[in-house]
């Protein structure tokens, strides 16, 4: 498979999906217009869209087409918007403090701070309209699995995940702290969303049990892979090509794999935690063959 090729045709679908669901400043929103416009200026500022990506791909392993059913999309769109509020948030000054994001200027240098802010909140909470609507009213979801997955997205991206993992990486900034707790971080922050858009495409497809588990141990490690990655191009890339602050984790004082381990050791690790994501694909045949390249990317992705 040319993974470059099957990432951008599914970029493109994900961003014909993101202008069919999002907000628009429109005459019925046009008092909104300006929160509005702050939300989009992010969310369509680029970007991988890989959470989204692995949630139609991992419908597709288990047995959707690879242009996904419309059930998918919303949800797809929805995991696009939560990740899109974080690195808003991510990025304001009483968090990263980045000027840069995605090769362009934060949200909160053009909005302000308090615009950033309401943004973020804006797509956290549309993209929960999206999950619980499902941006249709004939969806072929069930209200179980609907709520199954709502459940699931809202416990990755909330204390016990994403922002859980924030608020401990946070916390930690320019201490000394053991390995564990790094470990900790790397699941939550980044793992935990990564984790849920792969079960909730598959929990949208049918999956039964033993798919989901092996689906959990796939994205638990890749989310490992990609954070270890970031970690590394952080060190070793330029601002050009990560189209954010290159050196900011080193600048900020946090504790990273490079940090414990030094830049071979990191790369190695980060080769393991892809080989074990391929492992647990073991019991799925040629439909999850994008999950397969995608791993594989993001162990050699440069951005």
């Amino acid at each position: 498979m040319e993974i470059k090729t099957y990432l951008n045709n599914q970029r493109l679908v994900i961003e014909d999906a993101l202008e069919r669901y999002m907000l628009t400043a429109d005459m019925e929103n046009s008092a909104f217009a300006h929160h509005i416009e702050a939300m989009r200026y992010s969310l369509f500022a680029g970007g991988k869209r890989i959470r989204p990506i692995l949630c139609l791909a991992a419908g597709q392993a288990i047995g959707r087409r690879p242009v996904p059913d419309i059930d998918l999309l919303p949800i797809a769109c929805a995991l696009e918007c939560i990740h899109t509020y974080s690195l808003i948030h991510d990025d304001l000054p009483a968090m990263d403090n980045d000027d840069l994001r995605r090769g362009k200027p934060t949200n909160h240098t053009l909005f302000g701070e308090a615009g950033a802010i309401l943004a973020g909140d804006g797509l956290l909470t549309w993209a929960f309209d999206l999950l619980s609507n499902n941006g249709q009213s004939d969806s072929a979801l069930s209200p179980k699995k609907q709520l199954e997955i709502i459940h699931l997205i809202a416990r990755a991206a909330g204390s016990l995940g994403m922002v859980g993992g924030q608020a401990l990486d946070i916390e930690n900034e320019n201490k000394e702290f053991p390995f564990d707790t790094l470990r900790v971080i790397h699941r939550s922050k980044t793992g935990a969303l990564i984790t849920a858009s792969i079960l909730a495409g598959a929990i949208a497809a049918g999956a039964n049990q033993t798919q989901q588990k092996a689906l959990t141990r796939y994205g638990e490690q890749i989310g490992l892979a990609f954070q270890i990655v970031d970690d590394l191009l952080n060190v070793t890339g330029t601002t050009e090509q990560l189209g954010k602050t290159a050196g900011s984790d080193a600048t900020r004082g946090k504790a990273t794999y490079p940090a414990f381990f030094g830049i071979d050791a990191t790369r190695q690790k980060a080769r393991a935690a892809v080989e074990e994501a391929q492992e647990a694909l073991s019991l799925f045949d040629e439909k999850a063959d994008p999950l397969r390249a995608i791993a594989q990317y993001i162990h050699t992705r440069s951005h």
